[in-house]
């Protein structure tokens, strides 16, 4: 059932109302919820998501508004009153970032599964957390704060090229909206003017920031009350795009120590609760530096589920106050693949050939193909409910077909993170 704008219908009493339905995560944790008995809904700004297809969704809400705007927190208080929403689950930046904005207004009706505002305030701030974790001895790449284009030589100078410009905050609040800025690879100095004249157009800062090649790793925490309730990690073999971002193919891995240690004690230093995914690249010779936390359910935790660890549920746990479960091991080897991102950046890796890093046309597709013949589980896709995997193949077909008569659908993209 998808109700929108005033039509809005609550039967019954939720124990979840998860936002920004048509993230992956969104999905993974409404089958996570769904499975476990309890009662979940999911709101996006549009109707076409996988996730009001699920068997578990108990009622998909749709605004007319934008997400990240008043209207649409107008609209998110309906809902809230008239279903009794027990937890707020969101996942997006802007929507995290406007549930902040008036966190004690919407806490007046709802559990919103989020940090405590001090740590969720270092959490997202990426010069911040790099700061905890320098104070800690945690390794970080060598970074120089940039609010200008004029400061674009010194650090090309101090930080040389290829570098990665980072936005301190993923999401910058405008005059009259809010917009979600992402990270850039730069290659020439041309390139590196370019991002920092997009990353501080609204007045934040970039980080200019040493571009590390080894392996990317992830590790997740479920922390609350002083004690790491669950850990999990994993690698990613390739991202989109395809020099760094999302991870596309990746791998459970046992917790390493090194990564694993420094993980939980930034998570500790800055009392970061609920979930929290903390990146980690290492460097030619294997030593990891850290990258960022992200402080909510990432794209890429289907795999954990799979392997055994629950987040979605722990996280709804903790932010309900209950007891939380406790996960002491999970199964490790496990492969997961993002077909449609894997997909994209064999696309993108073809049309920057030549770029350094980037593999061969040849070498791409082969990597795309062999992949085929390696055991894992697809994003999306879960045979007990198949209907959310078939709405994703349908819309990423119209979404590709519109792309390709516009000429657009192998751009080379910027993104990085």
């Amino acid at each position: 059932m998808v109700k929108s704008g005033q039509g809005i219908v609550a039967p019954m009493a939720l124990d979840a109302l998860v936002l920004d339905a048509r993230l992956r995560q969104s999905l993974v944790t409404m089958r996570s919820l769904g499975r476990r008995g309890l009662s979940v809904a999911a709101l996006e700004t549009f109707r076409d998501v996988p996730a009001f297809s699920s068997r578990w969704c108990q009622q998909g809400f749709v605004s007319s508004a934008d997400d990240a705007t008043d209207a649409y927190l107008t609209y998110l208080e309906e809902v809230l009153e008239r279903a009794g929403v027990r937890v707020l689950i969101p996942s997006a930046d802007g929507t995290i970032a406007l549930l902040r904005r008036h966190r004690a207004r919407v806490e007046r009706r709802v559990r919103v599964a989020l940090a405590d505002e001090p740590a969720m305030t270092i959490a997202v701030n990426k010069q911040r957390t790099l700061a905890v974790a320098e104070r800690l001895g945690l390794g970080v790449p060598r970074s120089l704060p940039v609010s200008t284009v004029s400061e674009v030589p010194l650090a090309l100078k101090e930080i040389g090229l290829p570098a990665v410009v980072k936005p301190s905050e993923s999401w910058l609040w405008g005059e009259r909206q809010g917009i979600r800025v992402v990270s850039q690879l730069v290659t020439t100095p041309e390139e590196a003017r370019l991002a920092v004249t997009e990353l501080t157009r609204f007045g934040g800062v970039a980080l200019f920031q040493q571009f590390l090649t080894g392996r990317r790793e992830a590790v997740s925490l479920l922390y609350a009350n002083g004690e790491v309730y669950a850990r999990f990690a994993q690698w990613a073999k390739r991202t989109r795009p395809p020099l760094g971002g999302e991870s596309v193919l990746r791998q459970s891995i046992a917790v390493p120590t090194d990564t694993g240690s420094q993980a939980e004690r930034l998570v500790r230093e800055i009392d970061l609760e609920g979930y929290s995914e903390v990146e980690f690249r290492r460097d030619s010779t294997g030593v990891p530096y850290l990258m960022e936390i992200n402080p909510r359910l990432s794209a890429s935790v289907e795999i954990a589920v799979r392997s055994g660890v629950d987040f979605p549920y722990l996280l709804y746990q903790w932010a309900h106050g209950g007891p939380i479960d406790r996960v002491k091991s999970y199964r490790t080897g496990g492969w997961m693949r993002y077909l449609a991102g894997d997909l994209m950046t064999t696309i993108a890796a073809i049309h920057q050939r030549g770029r350094r890093g980037i593999p061969s046309p040849v070498r791409a597709l082969l990597d795309f193909g062999f992949a085929f013949f390696t055991p894992m589980g697809y994003d999306c896709v879960d045979w007990k409910d198949p209907l959310p995997a078939v709405k994703a193949t349908t819309a990423f077909m119209r979404y590709s077909v519109g792309k390709a008569i516009s000429g657009k659908l192998s751009r080379p993209g910027k993104n990085f993170s």
